[in-house]
């Protein structure tokens, strides 16, 4: 078993590359560290553009099997890894179709540079991945240093209470116990925009809020339960984070540079890949440390 990390020498690159070695470490797998160049045309051109473009594209794929190796070496020279590049139409292709060929348990990106230092960036190569992967996406957030971590030290799961919370709660313990983290159920909401006159308001949304605090505290009590001792209840943290925004209750939770978030996907997703839904999507965009997300079945 493997986790595939795609890489590009550049920051997100470099970012993917540490979280992948934190997850392939922590969990006592091996990386296979893959870059994605350009698929040469189908048909040859007369001028020869095509032989030129495909040693270009050989060319960029060796530099970043050295660079690749480089950082491994300085950072990881205990963890078994192999470090690669292939041609493929796009970069979310290639990487799928080496996670195919590895039988790799993850893919492992990092964030698009267009996007908040410090929180999660989908790019495109992540977005078209998460409509398509059948195994979990992990997305390391934008400038992603794990500094003196090594491991993993706890995995917290983002609860929402619906259909297919149970099964990513079950997923999610199982990542926690393989790596030997904590493990932290965690339940975010969104405050509603304070109307007037306040003195009504504010009451009816206190209100409010607390029967969502009392739902939300049973919804994690049932969910422990059904861990059937995969992991002791009194052992797990659970935790409520609210927020006017979503910036806002991901903020609300103390994370430390070790931590990872894990999200499910939306239940019913085509062939049991995955693909986020609304409120999944804005916690991941959202999110100040690393996410794993992984498909929910249907």
């Amino acid at each position: 078993m493997t986790i595939v990390v795609g890489w590009t020498p550049a920051p997100s690159g470099q970012a993917a590359l540490d979280l992948g070695i934190l997850l392939a470490r922590s969990a006592g797998e091996s990386l296979q560290v893959v870059t994605v160049v350009p698929a040469p045309w189908p048909v040859p051109s007369p001028a020869r553009v095509d032989g030129e473009f495909a040693a270009w594209a050989a060319e960029r794929g060796e530099v970043a099997v050295v660079a690749a190796r480089e950082h491994l070496s300085q950072n990881a020279p205990d963890l078994p890894a192999t470090c690669s590049w292939r041609h493929a139409r796009s970069a979310a292709a290639g990487l799928d179709r080496a996670g195919a060929d590895h039988q790799a348990i993850m893919t492992v990106l990092g964030s698009s540079s267009d996007g908040p230092h410090g929180r999660v960036v989908v790019g495109s190569t992540a977005g078209r991945l998460l409509h398509s992967s059948r195994i979990p996406v992990a997305l390391a957030s934008r400038g992603y240093r794990p500094g003196t971590a090594t491991t993993v030290g706890r995995v917290t799961c983002a609860y929402r209470d619906d259909a297919g919370s149970v099964e990513v709660l079950q997923r999610t313990t199982a990542i926690a116990v393989a790596v030997g983290a904590t493990l932290r159920v965690a339940t975010f909401g969104v405050r509603g925009r304070t109307m007037y006159p306040p003195q009504v308001a504010i009451r009816t949304e206190d209100d409010v809020l607390a029967a969502w605090a009392e739902q939300a505290a049973s919804a994690h009590a049932r969910a422990l339960a059904a861990l059937d001792g995969a992991v002791e209840p009194h052992a797990v943290q659970t935790a409520l984070a609210v927020g006017r925004d979503w910036a806002q209750a991901l903020d609300d939770l103390p994370w430390e540079r070790d931590d990872v978030l894990v999200v499910g996907s939306s239940p019913g997703s085509v062939l049991s890949r995955v693909f986020l839904g609304t409120t999944a999507t804005k916690i991941v965009r959202h999110s100040p440390v690393p996410v794993v997300v992984v498909p929910s079945g249907g």
